[in-house]
């Protein structure tokens, strides 16, 4: 425990925001402390209330851990280490078990908590690069990390934290890394059905006790008159699925995504947009409008598109369950990004594009 103590303190004398975390196994993560905020601080407009990442079961935290690098795997456990292939092809259940795995308060990264660190970039100026070109990023020249896997003749992933400092999210070596490109995220608590956007209410879905499996009653659509959470309109079970009633769901209208509550349009194919061009009709109330971009699902108000660095959200909204990954891989070029999302694909998908993150939170 001597050896550990030491450790962590090294660790915190480069990144005070960092710490080595042990699980139930005794094994350590890297991982990046992020604190309590507003949606007032991160977004323009933004309400006075907690950010929904930091609202566990209804209980305010005072911030959550994060890893710092892409998942690794070992022993059927999920860690946050540099210099690792980052772990993939394992279907959004596999990947929250093996981070459940690690004991009390461990889980995959949830939408509240992906969003709360991309609203911090973007407030901050620090939307980071990452591999979306065949080991670098587009906008950058020569290749800055180390390959852990090819693509055919052109490199494909990279090993985790590798690269120079703008891939990481504040910038500095203390943040954290490869949120642009490399691998998809999975991200928990968060699902299209049949065109619905259903979610857990706030960060609900970092305890491992709240099922999120398909049949849960923990999922909760929007009510778009006053962006309150009720029970969703729509079932993965349903064969003549509602297309309209009161609650948020997504259109394809001109080729881009827009929130509305009666769908004219739905596409059983993966169909994108860049995120800054991302719309409400005008029966979504601001309240519901607030609670999307608090999620990082909607640009924030006054932003242009060119504010998301060429990011693109893709949807299918003709399909019974469809989950969400974040992020970008490395040949996803200016798509990429923390703004990036694609929620087109069935929770038993495997890619070897795919990976997660692990995050944690004491006392849950």
């Amino acid at each position: 425990m001597a050896n550990f103590d030491l450790t962590n303190l090294a660790v915190k004398m480069i990144c005070p925001n960092n710490e080595v975390k042990l699980d139930d196994a005794g094994l350590p993560s890297v991982m990046v402390y992020i604190p309590k905020f507003k949606n007032s601080d991160v977004l323009t407009g933004g309400d006075s209330s907690t950010h929904p990442a930091f609202i566990v079961n209804g209980q305010e935290i005072a911030g959550f851990w994060y890893g710092k690098y892409e998942a690794c795997q070992s022993n059927g456990k999920a860690y946050s280490l540099p210099a690792e292939d980052p772990a993939q092809n394992l279907d959004f259940d596999e990947c929250r078990t093996r981070c459940e795995a690690k004991g009390a308060g461990w889980h995959v990264s949830t939408a509240a908590e992906w969003a709360a660190v991309a609203l911090w970039c973007k407030k901050n100026g620090t939307q980071p690069l990452g591999n979306n070109n065949y080991g670098k990023d587009t906008s950058e020249s020569g290749y800055k990390a180390i390959v852990t896997a090819m693509d055919g003749a052109n490199r494909g992933r990279v090993a985790t934290g590798t690269g120079p400092l703008t891939w990481s999210h504040d910038g500095t070596q203390a943040g954290i890394w490869d949120l642009n490109g490399n691998v998809w995220e999975w991200q928990g608590g968060i699902r299209l059905v049949w065109g619905e956007l259903q979610i857990l209410a706030n960060n609900d879905a970092a305890d491992a006790d709240n099922p999120q499996t398909a049949g849960s009653a923990l999922w909760k659509a929007i009510k778009a008159s006053d962006g309150t959470l009720v029970d969703p309109e729509c079932s993965p079970t349903d064969t003549n699925p509602s297309i309209s009633g009161n609650t948020v769901r997504l259109d394809y209208v001109s080729s881009k995504w827009t929130y509305c509550k009666s769908i004219t349009s739905a596409v059983d194919s993966a169909r994108n947009c860049a995120f800054g061009d991302v719309t409400c009709t005008g029966d979504i109330s601001d309240a519901a409008k607030i609670r999307l971009r608090a999620l990082a699902l909607l640009p924030d108000s006054g932003s242009q598109a060119s504010d998301y660095n060429g990011d693109v959200m893709y949807w299918n909204n003709k399909q019974g369950e469809r989950f969400v990954f974040r992020g970008g891989i490395w040949d996803s070029g200016a798509a990429a990004g923390v703004f990036s999302l694609h929620g087109y694909i069935a929770r038993s998908t495997r890619y070897w594009s795919l990976g997660f993150r692990a995050a944690y939170i004491p006392g849950i």
